[in-house]
Order: structure tokens, then C-alpha cells, then sequence
């Protein structure tokens, strides 16, 4: 069994490779999006920088961009394992990564205004622990930057401006006029993670948990894997292109999951991931080996 110490020396590693390594199916993705554009063009040419951007970073294990974001992890680890002692062990591996300028010192202290220096402060580290029956733990870390948690979204249905009822095609016109408010400010081609049912809470929870979804993945629900697609259309309809200069590659995919509801509230709950999906995951062993994985 690992010391707290070790654990924390495995989520650094985590952490490293969220922040500097792009998952390839993002990689390939921001390639046939850059190969879709007119040549010369400002969207091309946003892109062309993207991927040099990329190449340079994953070269030098360097991170991606200067926002490094706020980690997301999901644990699941195994039955009678501390939940305390994984938070404290990750919650350090912060501290230790933001030392290492793997991230950047983000956490600010709301209150006093005052930055803690070393990217750990309170709700920052977001993780969630989760108990499973594999002898194994399984880390999935996200980091999710500024710009693009500003452009995210909640919708009550029914929503009389949007003309979106309590039904699958009223979630469907909440996400793409999320999409539409973000005009390119949340540094898009950007990724969209969506849930729609729980309350306001849980909602955005469920939304944040599907930017873990590969690009190319499919829904295992045939109505909602349809409307990943039809999003993912409309949304590259829609003109506003990379960084907002227009073009054909606004989003590069729709994610949608659902919760139960109060039959009162219908929230659809909207979260938009930039362009830099930085998303890292590894399964460890009891003897500390490790399998990674995007």
C-alpha cells in the first residue's frame, strides 16, 4: 500500500501531464478542424498557432496555456481507503506541481483578495472520491481554466425567449444558445460538456464530469449520442469560429448526460471547455504501477 507521501508524488505526475500533454483525440480534432478552414485565413491561421502551441508544450512538458486552471479530479479507489487522506494527498500534489510551475499560482482567497502563492486554497483542488470494488485507484483529472468557466451556463425550462419546453429539444436549444452567448470568449474552438435534470448543483457536477469523455466516444443513449451529433453541427453553423474570428470550427464536441429531477425544476446545466482540453488519467496499482490513459 502506498504512503500519503507516494500518493501524493503519483498525482504530481497526473497533474504534469494534464497540464502539458493535449489528449490526441483533442490533438486530431483541432487538425481536421484547421484542415476545414479556408487556407490563410484568421481561423487557419488561430489554429496553425494552436497546434505549434501544442507541440511546443508537450515537447518540453511545459504547460499548455498561462492559465492553468482549477483541477478536477475524480478518484475511485478501493473499499476502506481514507478519502481524507487522498484530498490531502492531492491537495499537496497542487501545492508541489504549482512549486514546479506545472500550474500556476490560481487560488485567490475570495474574502481578503489576496492569492495563497502556492495554487491551493479553499475548494481549490475540486475532488471527488468515489469507492468501487477494483484493488486499483483510478485518478481522472481535468483543469479547467478561467476564460472558459465564465462562458458557462444554467437554463430553468421552460424558457419562453429560447421557446424551449421541458423536452429533449428544449435542452437541445439551451446548449447551442449557450454556445452562441460564448461568441468566442471562452477561447473556443471550445468543448462542451452539458447535463441536463439534478438540481442546480449536481448539474454543473454532471456537466464538468462529461468534458472526461473522449472526443470520439458515443453516447451509450441513442437520443442523446443523436443530439451530440446534431449539436456538434449546428454549433460549427453558427460562424463564430476559433477565437471568435469565424470560420467552421466553433466547438469540437457536445458531451450530454442527465440526472433525475424535483418535478418542479428543469435545469440544463451548460459548461464550456476551451480548446485546451487538458485531461489526464491513470490507474494505479497497489505496488504503484501505472497505466495511462486519455
Amino acid at each position: 500500500m502506498l504512503t500519503r507521501e507516494q500518493w501524493t508524488e503519483k498525482f504530481v505526475d497526473v497533474i504534469a501531464h494534464a497540464s502539458s500533454q493535449l489528449p490526441p483525440d483533442v490533438l486530431e480534432a483541432l487538425k481536421r478542424g484547421r484542415d476545414a478552414e479556408e487556407p490563410g485565413s484568421l481561423a487557419a491561421k488561430a489554429l496553425d498557432s494552436i497546434l505549434t502551441n501544442v507541440e511546443m508544450s508537450k515537447g518540453n512538458w511545459q504547460p499548455i496555456c498561462q492559465d492553468t486552471g482549477t483541477p478536477l479530479v475524480w478518484i475511485h479507489h478501493p473499499v476502506g481507503m481514507s478519502t481524507r487522506m487522498l484530498t490531502g494527498a492531492f491537495e499537496e500534489a497542487v501545492r508541489q506541481a504549482t512549486a514546479k510551475q506545472l500550474l500556476r499560482p490560481n487560488a485567490v482567497d475570495t474574502l481578503t483578495d489576496k492569492n495563497t502563492g502556492h495554487g491551493q486554497g479553499a475548494g481549490i483542488p475540486t475532488v471527488h472520491c468515489e469507492e468501487w470494488d477494483s484493488p486499483d485507484v483510478e485518478v481522472r483529472l481535468i483543469l479547467k481554466g478561467g476564460g472558459c468557466e465564465n462562458c458557462g451556463a444554467q437554463y430553468s425550462l421552460p424558457n419562453t425567449k429560447l421557446k424551449a419546453d421541458r423536452d429533449l429539444d428544449g435542452v437541445r436549444r439551451c446548449i447551442l444558445d449557450a454556445v452562441a452567448q460564448a461568441q468566442g470568449k471562452g477561447c473556443a474552438p471550445g468543448i462542451i460538456g452539458a447535463c441536463f435534470g439534478g438540481d442546480r448543483g449536481s448539474g454543473f457536477v454532471e456537466s464538468k464530469r462529461q468534458l472526461l469523455r473522449r472526443l470520439d466516444d458515443s453516447n451509450p443513449v441513442p437520443e442523446l449520442d443523436a443530439m451530440e451529433q446534431q449539436l456538434l453541427e449546428q454549433g460549427n453553423q453558427l460562424g463564430i469560429g476559433p477565437m471568435g474570428f469565424g470560420g467552421k470550427t466553433t466547438i469540437l464536441g457536445v458531451k450530454i448526460g442527465n440526472l433525475a429531477r424535483l418535478p418542479a425544476s428543469y435545469f440544463v446545466s451548460v459548461s464550456y471547455m476551451c480548446w485546451a482540453n487538458r485531461r489526464a488519467g491513470a490507474r494505479i496499482t497497489e505496488k504503484g504501477e501505472v497505466t495511462w490513459f486519455n
